[in-house]
């Protein structure tokens, strides 16, 4: 079935509170977005590494604005809704950041993700983020605003910061929270405590299993680059499996391809 733009935005935010947390798995590509959305996933998000790699480019550095927005440009064309990851909105202003997101609404696009991490390894100061994360929703109020808080993925994991930014960006009016890298019980269960708005985990390989964080409460459950580096894992066995020197496909880390890019 076919939504219209209003009517995707409605059921994404609807997604966040059903009876199981939603995966959200994270296209790169077109083709990548139409076969998940064939598979029956009920929305589609996209993969910032993904995004970047396939660019030729670093991820998290900022430079990938115009790709983003082309592929969200066509991603709009999904008969589902589709969340978009800007990093940290490719700008430090405000304003720029609210236009981008603008834009993205225009398209029909039901959500973004913006994070707080920076290319250089530090968190955007909390006030900072809390006056965009603000900007974005009187700028586009429909969309869901998916504030990211990489105080678990840079660094030291750190839950009383979480907690603080969890709490700003809430009352700045963001529609959920990102803690990507929390998977501890505890953890999990102080942010939902902290914030009435849905939480969003990574879905991290032997350590995020889905029934446990559906009982913990979680709302909605993320592939990240998981899919893409396994795509790519499987890409070279494949080909090496012309030969019949392929072996198991081995996926890739986030440094390996960050490494590919970054080489040449």
């Amino acid at each position: 079935m076919d939504f219209g733009d209003a009517e995707k935005a409605g059921l994404f935010r609807r997604l966040h509170h059903g009876d199981r947390p939603l995966v959200l798995p994270n296209a790169w590509d077109f083709a990548s977005g139409a076969a998940l959305a064939e598979a029956g996933f009920p929305a589609i998000g996209t993969t910032s590494l993904g995004v970047a790699a396939a660019a030729g480019k670093a991820d998290a550095a900022g430079g990938t604005r115009a790709e983003t927005v082309a592929l969200a440009r066509t991603l709009a064309r999904l008969p589902v809704p589709v969340t978009v990851d800007i990093e940290g909105g490719f700008s430090d202003h405000p304003g720029d950041v609210a236009e981008l997101a603008a834009e993205l609404a225009s398209f029909g696009i039901a959500g973004v993700n913006l994070e707080d991490g920076r290319a250089d390894g530090t968190l955007a100061p909390a006030g900072d983020q809390a006056a965009v994360i603000a900007a974005v929703k009187e700028a586009a109020p429909r969309l869901f605003l998916n504030a990211r808080t990489d105080t678990f993925w840079l660094g030291t994991p750190d839950l009383d910061e979480t907690l603080r930014r969890a709490r700003a960006y809430a009352e700045a009016g963001a529609d959920g929270i990102f803690v990507p890298g929390i998977a501890g019980d505890a953890g999990i269960r102080a942010v939902l405590d902290a914030v009435d708005l849905p939480l969003n985990v990574l879905y991290l390989p032997g350590k995020s299993e889905y029934p446990r964080l559906a009982r913990l409460g979680v709302h909605r459950v993320s592939t990240g680059s998981l899919l893409f580096r396994t795509a790519l894992g499987a890409t070279v066995a494949a080909a090496l499996g012309v030969t019949g020197e392929g072996g198991a496909p081995s996926v890739p880390s986030y440094g390996d391809v960050q490494r590919h890019v970054s080489d040449r």
